[in-house]
């Protein structure tokens, strides 16, 4: 299947390109030697935020429908706080939100204007507080699927460092609708997320959108997987090595997908 990609619409070609990757670094290395779980970390796609390599923000929820954006830079190996704006949702939902921008160096480099635009290529303020804690942040690339096939964005796969904040997945038909890549997190009150070039925000995969209908199976067929199952456990039993860590695993399973493949 082909998918094509195109930028965000703000920051054209800024940001690194959505890409596979099996490994997940804060992972204990035995689960290296776990086929399946380097496959669900590889399903789809990381995205990644349109920063450049000496550009970083963090976005914290400060409770009572406030948030506040960070813009960091570093341009000599010293992280430096450039501006940040502290935005503040209606009571009751109801009206305009504010922004209260605060440059944070003795002379700006950028007027007001441009330092509220440049948040807005990060993050989607007016998604803001849906719900309450509830942020929306932009990916560097956005996709389009062929014809009957959907995009589902979903936070980072197996990356299971403390503190994680639950995302809201959503599905979108990326085949007609030309959807500007988003993650939504929920964050609890004092809770901060942070961006970096090389730090991926979310993860995407793609599933055909025709309906999928459950059969149960004949006893014929129970019987094949049971035998299937033995033959499986027989043959990974008599199939062990050992990890650089001098734990034992079996490659069988790996080495079957591997032979069904080719």
């Amino acid at each position: 299947m082909d998918v094509r990609i195109f930028p965000n619409v703000a920051r054209p070609g800024i940001g690194l390109k959505p890409r596979r990757e099996s490994h997940r670094p804060l992972l204990p290395q035995h689960s290296r030697n776990c086929p399946v779980l380097e496959a669900g970390s590889m399903v789809g796609f990381l995205v990644y935020p349109p920063l450049m390599p000496e550009e970083s923000f963090s976005l914290e929820y400060q409770g009572e429908g406030r948030y506040q954006f960070v813009y960091y830079v570093n341009p000599s190996g010293k992280w430096v706080g450039i501006f940040s704006v502290t935005i503040a949702m209606p009571v009751g939902g109801i009206g305009a939100f504010r922004e209260e921008l605060t440059f944070m160096t003795r002379q700006p480099t950028m007027s007001r204007d441009e330092a509220m635009a440049l948040m807005r290529m990060f993050i989607v303020p007016e998604d803001m507080g849906t719900p309450a804690g509830g942020v929306s942040l932009r990916g560097a690339w956005n996709f389009q699927t062929p014809q009957g096939w959907d995009s589902v964005f979903t936070s980072v796969f197996n990356s299971i460092e403390r503190p994680v904040a639950p995302m809201l997945v959503v599905r979108v038909e990326t085949d007609w609708y030309m959807h500007e890549c988003e993650f939504r997190y929920v964050l609890q009150q004092g809770e901060m997320m942070s961006a970096g070039h090389s730090m991926p925000i979310g993860q995407v995969f793609f599933v055909p959108r025709e309906e999928v209908t459950l059969h149960t199976c004949t006893d014929e067929e129970i019987a094949a997987i049971r035998k299937s199952q033995e033959e499986f456990a027989r043959e990974k039993a008599a199939l062990k090595t050992t990890s650089s860590l001098g734990a034992p695993y079996s490659p069988h399973y790996l080495r079957s997908s591997r032979t069904a493949k080719s």
